[in-house]
């Protein structure tokens, strides 16, 4: 089949996705979005939002309409290496033997990921990067394709380990999720308070995810596209000659090269999932702000004037 055929067909895909999605989680748009987006990108999420906002669900959804297996790993504190990759224990033949841990799915939900200290954390880390896993000497390759939901809630901070900004900026997105609106809540207490249970279908084959992320790398994007999203990642560092006063009074450290690359992955899936061939600027700033937000670091005086990130993003766009 053509890449043209390819894309019409990933564009109707993507509208019965949205639909089976539908069934189950109300409202919550460009969430969803920001998460087919990163998924056809073949990028990893991180989910900002309070508890009881349904991430968990949505995530389950997701991979059940994309016909994937999914794995929920609860993070704690006293939760160890091993009880995500797995570990080697002897059989009655007195071998061993490796038994896979929870991180051996297509789709990952850590919940909570900033509840685990550091070590831990960073074993999640090579999985996203490599795709494979490295245990007792052995790399074990994990199955493609292969994405991690992280969440994290931003309002209690006691005895968490923020993520460093080096695994902050494996996640393609970092997705904000707020509060339904007053018709979007009256509909989630409608559907969910009754003996009803919809069920979702499975649209995708693993192989055909996988089909659809190569499909997106093949799309060509003109030059002044890609010159547009690097010159707007150079304007993120404070000490960048293309950076304004805004950003040199309110930022210590802008986004690297990373950002710069996911801008014009994520804009080709973008362009893609509306039936466009090839993607422009306009993509590229619909894309910005989960691509830009969790690799800009704020100063004390942004904090103290109440500058968000979303708000010097919008500055830069």
């Amino acid at each position: 089949m053509s890449d043209v055929a390819e894309v019409k067909k990933l564009v109707e895909k993507r509208n019965e996705l949205k639909k089976e999605i539908a069934k189950i989680i109300v409202g919550q748009e460009e969430v969803i979005d920001q998460i087919l987006l990163s998924i056809f990108s073949g990028g990893h999420a991180l989910l900002v939002g309070v508890p009881g906002l349904a991430k968990t669900l949505m995530v389950n959804t997701i991979s059940q309409a994309l016909g994937l297996d999914f794995k929920r790993i609860q993070f704690t504190p006293d939760l160890m290496p091993s009880d995500i990759l797995g570990s080697e224990i002897l059989d009655e033949s007195r071998q061993f033997k490796f038994i896979k841990g929870p991180i051996f799915a297509n789709i990952i939900l850590a919940d909570e990921i900033n509840r685990t200290p550091p070590k831990t954390q960073a074993a999640l880390l090579e999985a996203m990067q490599e795709r494979s896993v490295t245990i007792a000497g052995h790399n074990y390759k994990l199955d493609l394709p292969y994405f991690v939901l992280a969440t994290q809630n931003p309002i209690e901070q006691e005895g968490t380990y923020p993520l460093p900004e080096a695994q902050l900026d494996r996640f393609m997105f970092a997705i904000k999720l707020d509060y339904p609106s007053f018709s979007e809540e009256v509909n989630v207490v409608k559907s969910t308070t009754t003996d009803v249970k919809p069920e979702v279908n499975p649209l995708f084959t693993a192989e055909e995810i996988i089909n659809f992320q190569h499909l997106v790398r093949r799309i060509p994007v003109a030059d002044n596209v890609i010159e547009y999203a690097v010159s707007l990642v150079s304007k993120t560092r404070p000490n960048n000659p293309l950076a304004t006063d805004y950003v040199k009074n309110y930022l210590d450290w802008g986004a690297g090269p990373r950002a710069s690359q996911n801008l014009i992955l994520a804009a080709k899936t973008n362009a893609a999932f509306h039936g466009k061939f090839s993607p422009d600027i306009e993509d590229v700033k619909a894309v910005a702000v989960g691509i830009l937000r969790h690799r800009i670091i704020k100063n004390y005086k942004a904090d103290a004037e109440g500058v968000t990130e979303e708000m010097i993003i919008g500055k830069l766009l």
